[in-house]
């Protein structure tokens, strides 16, 4: 496997984390949160940057990101920041948080 979409696709129902897991020998906790990561990932206004920011806001996948409230996402993104960094100035922008929003749905619906 050597791209998050392999990972994304290699890991798209639990069994298949499972299996994964086992093949790697490693805690199925750490494969969940890969697969978590490569998928929002895809979103390319959120990529590498951002994933993780999602995740510890407890976003977990492009499907839950879509059907998130975008203020109600961006309120906890801020508070997220202003906890760790103490920086206001570093959350995302509402506009971004819309485009992630908006980049998801586009990429669930092509999908269907």
């Amino acid at each position: 496997m050597t791209t998050t979409a392999a990972l994304v696709k290699q890991g798209k129902t639990p069994a298949d984390r499972l299996i994964l897991a086992n093949q790697l020998q490693i805690h199925l906790q750490h494969v969940n949160k890969w697969v978590a990561l490569a998928d929002l990932a895809r979103i390319p206004s959120v990529g590498t940057q951002y994933c993780g920011l999602l995740l510890h806001a407890g976003i977990a996948s492009v499907a839950q990101l879509a059907a998130t409230s975008i203020h109600r996402l961006h309120q906890q993104l801020l508070r997220l920041v202003v906890a760790t960094m103490q920086r206001r100035d570093l959350c995302p922008s509402v506009e971004q948080v819309q485009q992630w929003s908006q980049e998801a749905k586009r990429i669930l619906s092509s999908e269907l």
